[in-house]
């Protein structure tokens, strides 16, 4: 579509004389276009806080720990205490040959019960004793040195990878703790790592206030022999972790003598089932925010319509006249819808820049040590796509003026002059 300077300065002179007009109809595109980037920017921050949560947790696996049963048994009355072991690991590699990796944990009794000092600095941790395979399924975020190997637990070292707020609270210098020795109630222990995961799974604790050691040392430093409070499986690529729920806590319940029917003897959660559900809610939250959005646009482009359709109307005489002296309906047509994709262009443009500047302070509020907690800010290219579809319906609202405008005769708009 070509159009000359004039044109251009005609577009520009019919919104100047129209300026209040101008802006309320300009307000709506502005208002629809301003809450489709923001609604899709705020639910991209959801989401990522919410994904927080689950930090590091594979989507495939299943946890399993032990309750008092609530069946009869083979001779054992409902209402048993038991305990897992460490030959349940082994079990369950052997049985149900799906499973990609096993770490069983051992778990301090609670919170408080244990201190850690380090110089005039104490804290009270959670303590947790594990396996390197725990990498497979709770992934932490390493800010400083390694996790537990094999040779850690083998040799029983005496090493620990830290949570963030033991860190903050044991070493208030910063630096690298790596090699340094903490006290943990009369042992001492050598830091290896420190774990920046901020998930808020409770799994007896967050993982930022937890103290990770080699199981076989905790098994030694608190008297535990060979029990587990909990194990943790994820499954191999492709196998669906429900299907083979059932196998699991059978295999589990057997060697114990609990009912294998019996869920509430021996619990078992599958993520797998909980990331399933988060991911179907925000699908339907994103189809919200673009039925929300795109409505909202819609509105604005009727009217923009219909005060194009106004303008026209009141413009019937000079219309007329430029027909008179040669101007083509192709004219006509190119001045009323660009004037229909200028007013809307501005507009949307102009609620874009608007609502990327509302989520890039949502980011700056959401910063911690230099570092963005939660990205709000919207892709290049989704912005690019809301200009495209504010263009489109720049064009679209545009038509219905346009073929208003060509209709008009000559001879009628003299006649109603």
């Amino acid at each position: 579509m070509r159009i000359d300077i004039d044109s251009y300065r005609e577009i520009l002179d019919t919104l100047t004389r129209n300026k209040s007009r101008s802006f309320l109809t300009g307000f709506g595109v502005f208002w629809g276009v301003f809450m489709l980037v923001a609604l899709m920017g705020g639910g991209k921050g959801l989401k990522e806080q919410l994904d927080k949560n689950f930090e590091g947790f594979a989507q495939n696996t299943v946890m399993i720990w032990s309750q008092q049963t609530t069946k009869a048994y083979k001779g054992f009355r409902k209402g048993r205490w038991w305990s897992m072991e460490y030959k349940d690991i082994d079990r369950l590699k052997q049985q149900v040959p799906e499973i990609d990796a096993v770490a069983p944990i051992l778990f301090s009794s609670w919170r408080g019960s244990n201190t850690a000092y380090y110089g005039d600095q104490k804290t009270t941790p959670r303590i947790q004793g594990t396996v390197p395979d725990l990498l497979k399924i709770i992934e932490p975020k390493l800010y400083y040195g390694r996790f537990l190997n094999e040779m850690d637990i083998r040799e029983h070292r005496k090493v620990c990878v830290i949570g963030k707020k033991i860190y903050k609270d044991l070493f208030k210098e910063g630096g690298d703790p790596c090699g340094k020795k903490i006290r943990v109630d009369s042992t001492y222990y050598e830091v290896i790592g420190v774990d920046y995961s901020s998930g808020n799974i409770n799994i007896n604790g967050r993982a930022e206030e937890k103290i990770t050691i080699p199981i076989t040392m905790m098994q030694a430093a608190f008297n535990r022999g060979n029990q587990v409070d909990l194990i943790a499986a994820t499954g191999r690529p492709g196998v669906v972790m429900s299907k083979i729920t059932p196998r699991i806590r059978e295999t589990i319940a057997r060697a114990h003598f609990v009912d294998p029917t019996d869920e509430e003897g021996c619990g078992v959660f599958n993520t797998e089932l909980m990331f399933q559900m988060i991911n179907n809610l925000f699908k339907g939250v994103n189809i919200l925010i673009w039925l929300v959005g795109l409505g909202t646009l819609l509105a604005g482009a009727i009217g923009v319509s219909n005060i194009m359709m106004v303008t026209v109307r009141e413009r019937t005489t000079e219309i007329g006249i430029r027909r008179a002296i040669g101007a083509t309906p192709k004219m006509i047509l190119s001045q009323i819808i660009s004037e229909s994709i200028v007013l809307t262009l501005v507009a949307g443009m102009s609620g874009i820049l608007f609502a990327v500047m509302i989520l890039q302070m949502l980011e700056m509020y959401n910063t911690e040590d230099g570092i963005i907690e939660t990205h709000f800010q919207v892709g290049f290219w989704t912005a690019i796509f809301c200009a495209f579809v504010v263009s489109s319906l720049g064009v679209l609202a545009g038509l219905a003026p346009a073929a208003r405008a060509m209709s008009i005769k000559p001879v009628d708009a003299m006649r109603d002059e």
